[in-house]
Order: C-alpha cells, then structure tokens, then sequence
C-alpha cells in the first residue's frame, strides 16, 4: 500500500519518496485524509467549476468564485478563505499548496475593487499567509513560503492631517516576487516591490524595496546582506 500511495503522489510531487520511518498506520490516516480532500474539491461541480484534483480541507471558503481559477493537484489547506472580487483572477498554477487559515483576497472594498493574484507551479505556502491583490500580486513558479508571510500590494495616501486617511484614498503599485524564491516565516512584502528570481528572505524581514536575483534579503527595512552563491563557507 506504501508503494502504490507514493506513486500517486508522485504525480504531484515526482521526487516524493515515504521515510522509511513510516508505517502502515501513518500511511493509512494521510491517504485516507487525502481522499476527504479530494471528496470535497468534487462538490466544486456544483458550483460549474472543474475539480481538477484540487484536496479542499475542512472550513475552506470560496468567494466570487468565478474569479477563481486553479491547475492540476492544487491543495488547499483547512478554513482558507479565496476571495476573487477583483478586476482580475486568482490565479492558481499546478501542484499549489496553500496552508491553513490563509486568505487570498484581491479585493475589501466594494467601491474601487483590485486588480489580481497570481501564483505560479509548484508553490508552496505556508498557514496564516495573508495575501493581497489590490495592486496585483505575482508569484513565481517554484517559490516556498513560510508561515504568516503577509503581501500588502496598496498604500493609504496620508499626506493631509486634516482629512481622515480613510478618506484620503490609496496608491497602488503591486507586487512581484520571481521564480524559486525561499521566503521565511513572517515577511511583509510591501507595495512596489519586485524580488528577483533565486532569492532567500530570511525570517521576519520587512521588504520595502526591490531586491536583485540571487541575494539572500534580511532585516527591518531589509536589505541585501549578501549575493547566494555555490562555493561552500567555512
């Protein structure tokens, strides 16, 4: 039964092998897990859009659903909300997994709606994410995240004091993050920010600049702290 569940997920993940560490039980509970998922993504029928061999957890909410759209293999962990009021899609690439208590929303209010999401194949994104669109938000193919990264693609314009900020309106720029890209847990990515491809942000870092391919990004702002390199340190 090992065998045969590994080659299954081999289809989504062809590198995948069990520890051999695991047993029989283990095996037993995540396959049976799987199937619920995968029993829940099948009700997406009823909503007129194609399942996909998309694993839905338990709790998981779709707004504007007709905006939304997902590849093959896509997993959705337990009580994410997607909400696609927006100008644009969520767009979901294949073999995307997305960790429990996520939010994907382009948009929060009603009267100047957003733009887009896009995450690309074989993402993976850890729980408590909160994730943005207003501006458009972009990420690359290969990326993983770590928990709570936050992704703000909008700004308030605050320049008066005399004018609540509420009332002062909002700059949108969007933001870009690029192929195989290693994001810690809890980074904001702020609005206007592009990040190269072959990054590494390191753990809390509040990003509110472009950053090059290729450089490992860390701190409060963040900066460059040094290129990624093959040569081995010692």
């Amino acid at each position: 039964m090992i065998r045969i569940l590994e080659k299954l997920i081999k289809l989504r993940n062809p590198r995948f092998e069990f520890d051999k560490s695991v047993s029989i039980a283990m095996v037993i509970e995540l396959f049976t897990g799987k199937l619920i998922c995968l029993l829940r993504g099948c009700i997406l029928i009823f909503r007129f859009k194609y399942p996909n061999w998309i694993m839905v957890g338990r709790g998981v909410r779709f707004q504007y659903i007709s905006h939304i759209n997902w590849g093959k293999f896509v997993k959705i962990d337990d009580h994410t909300l997607l909400s696609g009021l927006g100008k644009g899609n969520i767009s979901i690439g294949n073999n995307v997994g997305i960790g429990a208590y996520s939010r994907l929303i382009i948009s929060t209010s009603y009267n100047n709606i957003g733009s887009h999401i896009m995450i690309g194949n074989n993402v993976g994104i850890g729980e408590y994410a909160y994730l943005g669109g207003a501006g458009g938000l972009e990420i690359g193919d290969e990326c993983i995240i770590g928990q709570y990264l936050s992704c703000h693609p909008e700004n308030h314009i605050y320049n008066d004091p005399e004018i609540p900020i509420r009332f002062q309106g909002t700059t949108r720029q969007g933001i870009k993050i690029g192929k195989n890209c290693w994001i810690g847990a809890k980074v904001t990515i702020l609005d206007g920010v592009q990040i190269g491809d072959n990054c590494v942000i390191a753990a809390g870092a509040v990003v509110t600049k472009s950053m090059p391919p290729n450089v490992i990004i860390g701190g409060i702002p963040a900066k460059v702290l040094k290129p990624r390199t093959t040569e081995i340190e010692q």
